[in-house]
C-alpha cells in the first residue's frame, strides 16, 4: 500500500464526524433522516442509543488507526531492509572498483 493510500485511510478515519441538530439523541434532526424510531422519539432511550453509536464509531476509529499504524510499521521495516540491501550493494561495487584500480 502506498503512502498516499495510507494517508487517505487516515484522513477517512479521522473525518468520521457526524453533525447533530441539538443534543445527540434528542430527536429527529433537520438532515432528512431521523436515524430510526428510537432516535426519533428522543428521551432517555434516544440519548442511550446516541451514546452507543458514539462508542461504536470511537471503537471503529481506534481499530482503523491501530491497523494503519501496523501497516505503516511494516512499510518502514520494508524500506529499512531495502536501504540495507542498497548499502551492501554500494559497498560491494566500491570494493570491485578498488580491486580494478589495484590491477591497473
Amino acid at each position: 500500500m502506498s503512502i498516499t493510500r495510507s494517508r487517505a485511510l487516515l484522513s477517512r478515519a479521522l473525518v468520521s464526524v457526524r453533525m447533530y441538530s441539538g443534543e445527540p439523541g434528542s430527536g429527529a434532526g433537520r438532515g432528512g433522516g431521523g436515524g430510526g424510531s428510537i432516535r426519533e422519539a428522543g428521551g432517555a432511550f434516544g440519548k442511550m442509543e446516541a451514546g452507543r453509536e458514539e462508542e461504536y464509531f470511537y471503537r471503529k476509529q481506534k481499530e482503523q488507526l491501530e491497523s494503519l499504524k501496523g501497516h505503516l510499521g511494516k512499510e518502514i521495516n520494508f524500506h529499512e531492509d531495502q536501504i540495507k540491501r542498497h548499502e551492501d550493494a554500494i559497498r560491494r561495487h566500491k570494493e570491485q572498483m578498488a580491486d580494478i584500480e589495484k590491477k591497473n
